[in-house]
């Protein structure tokens, strides 16, 4: 690979990103003024303040100045750190977000864990297997990919933490280990799905290559079966599992707020879905922002990663020139 060529595709995906979340931020800051009453009415999420405390609200957030402005002085806040203070918890928002994201991230880190581990697995067994075994990972992926999260989460609550009592039914737990002991059950819940989607792109990606003249010339030459599968299947089927990453990644994260509600864990998804709730908009505006830059975090990571992997990707493959 060509050590320019890569630093300048690094560059320019760099600079899509930082548009890309520039135009995210305004969408996201304009959000508010799209519901219905005044932005006041709706920060003030229906309380009745008295004149100096409507003054002393419509000073802080700008409001009588232009929508370009506000959105101005609001960016200018958020890159420094400050989303506000949320209207719920009497706290910055930062603090929340300080607070509550390491929880999201490491219940997301380990749930993608579970997918990527089972879900190889599963898919390599079903395609190198065949047979029975593939018919019985197909009809497994097939009631993975039909349970949703939530119900995947009173299942497993009902079995393992209510009636066996291996795991807590809720919370996140103090120290790492705990925290980990704790969100074992939600991690399993929040990759259920993932695990039946990624192994079925593992078990077509994988048949395709084994169908492959390369794979055919290997087994010709004599080369034993175990490393045609690793070398040269395995290896090939990685760019479209790779691919994959950040639609995986950002199911997630999405589907965090489901699992982290019905656990009680407080993360930033279930953070979120009170925040919407009680109409906590500045704490919804940094939430939603902190969810499209990790989803666009990995997607960078993923474009990086792909022509390591797969060497017949170039770096113009999604949209860079090699």
């Amino acid at each position: 690979m060509n050590p320019t060529a890569f630093l300048r595709f690094t560059a320019r995906r760099v600079a899509e990103m930082a548009v890309t979340l520039l135009v995210a931020s305004f969408a996201v800051f304009g959000a508010l003024y799209l519901a219905p009453g005044s932005p006041a009415s709706f920060l003030l999420a229906g309380r009745s303040p008295s004149p100096e405390a409507l003054a002393a609200l419509t000073a802080r957030h700008h409001l009588d100045d232009p929508f370009a402005l506000r959105y101005l002085h609001w960016l200018g806040d958020v890159l420094q750190g400050d989303f506000g203070r949320s209207l719920t918890y009497r706290t910055d928002v930062s603090r929340l977000l300080a607070d509550r994201l390491p929880t999201t991230l490491l219940l997301v880190t380990m749930a993608l864990a579970v997918v990527l581990t089972v879900g190889l697995v599963l898919g390599r067994i079903a395609a190198v297997r065949g047979g029975r075994t593939d018919a019985a990972v197909l009809v497994a992926t097939t009631l993975a990919i039909g349970t949703p999260s939530f119900v995947a989460a009173v299942l497993l609550q009902g079995l393992f933490a209510v009636r066996l009592g291996w795991f807590p039914s809720s919370g996140a737990g103090d120290g790492l280990l705990d925290r980990i002991w704790h969100l074992t059950l939600p991690a399993v819940a929040l990759a259920l799905y993932l695990i039946g989607m990624l192994a079925r792109v593992t078990r077509t990606a994988m048949l395709e290559a084994l169908d492959s003249e390369h794979v055919t010339v290997a087994r010709g030459r004599g080369v034993p079966e175990h490393l045609v599968i690793r070398r040269h299947v395995l290896r090939n089927a990685l760019g479209t599992v790779l691919t994959t990453g950040g639609l995986i990644v950002a199911t997630l994260l999405v589907c965090t707020i489901l699992v982290e509600t019905a656990f009680s864990i407080g993360g930033i998804g279930q953070l979120l879905e009170l925040a919407t709730t009680t109409k906590d908009f500045p704490t919804v505006q940094a939430v939603s922002l902190i969810i499209v830059a990790l989803f666009m975090t990995v997607n960078l990571v993923v474009d990086l990663l792909l022509p390591l992997v797969d060497p017949r990707i170039t770096l113009g493959t999604r949209g860079a020139a090699a």
